[in-house]
């Protein structure tokens, strides 16, 4: 398509997801009070158990309402997924045939428990990285974290674990559309499992190696399945057309 026609394809997508996300923070604002507790929770915990004052504190006047309204979006953006997954990959294949567009439902099913499953992994990983933080603080001193960055801190690191997880799905796509195949996928798991461990040390705390080494264990295992989807993939089609071939080689004999 032309770069105008590119334009408005990717106007279109942007809003039916972003009018997807909208009405799911409509929902998600009935849950973020509970939300904002359970994230909470961690803090709490860890200053329960080493008997010091660790809180969350409000330090402007609007502060209860804008963190409130920040969980409603992310919430909103959590339970929209299968639409703004669909909608992200509809845009990268506008130009495959309806067979292959029949995969990006595939991508949905298999995206959206997968977000889902890095989030918790990600929910995991944030209690053990709240006490850590806390215990560089000395025993006889009090914590006491701005509520917005306290908050930022927690949904960045759901988020972005959850985001993480998808992204061994994408592979297995392009593998379905043909642009990679099984052997370019493990011929590049060193450049892979670097990355994966960068992601891993900037999102966790350098000190926190129980969390970081959770979080590259977990992509590590999901990229080495996508490269086993599609070698099994390619094995089916590798198959397939010679079968082919050999029905239109007797065809023609």
């Amino acid at each position: 398509m032309p770069l105008g026609q590119h334009l408005l394809e990717l106007r279109k997508r942007l809003l039916i997801a972003g009018l997807a996300v909208i009405l799911g923070a409509v929902g998600g604002y009935f849950t973020s009070e509970w939300v904002w507790a359970q994230l909470q929770q961690p803090l709490l915990q860890v200053a329960e158990e080493q008997g010091r004052t660790a809180e969350v504190a409000y330090t402007y006047i609007t502060e209860a309402f804008d963190t409130l309204l920040q969980i409603s979006f992310t919430v909103g953006f959590v339970i929209s997924s299968p639409v703004w997954l669909y909608q992200l990959w509809a845009f990268f294949v506008p130009a495959l045939h309806r067979k292959e567009k029949r995969y990006a439902l595939g991508f949905v099913l298999a995206a959206f428990p997968l977000f889902l499953a890095g989030c918790f992994v990600g929910w995991l990983i944030l209690p053990n990285m709240v006490e850590l933080m806390i215990r560089f603080a000395a025993s006889d001193t009090a914590t006491l974290l701005q509520a917005k960055v306290y908050l930022d801190f927690a949904l960045k690191l759901l988020l972005a674990v959850g985001l993480a997880f998808i992204l061994p799905v994408f592979l297995v796509l392009l593998n379905f559309v043909g642009v990679l195949s099984a052997k370019q996928i493990l011929k590049g798991w060193r450049i892979a499992i670097l990355l994966i461990s960068v992601f891993a040390a900037l999102a966790t705390p350098a000190a926190d190696v129980v969390s970081m080494m959770l979080l590259i264990g977990s992509m590590g295992v999901l990229y080495f399945a996508a490269a086993g989807v599609a070698w099994l993939h390619d094995r089916a089609v590798r198959r397939r057309d010679k079968a082919l071939d050999e029905e239109y080689g007797t065809a023609s004999a």
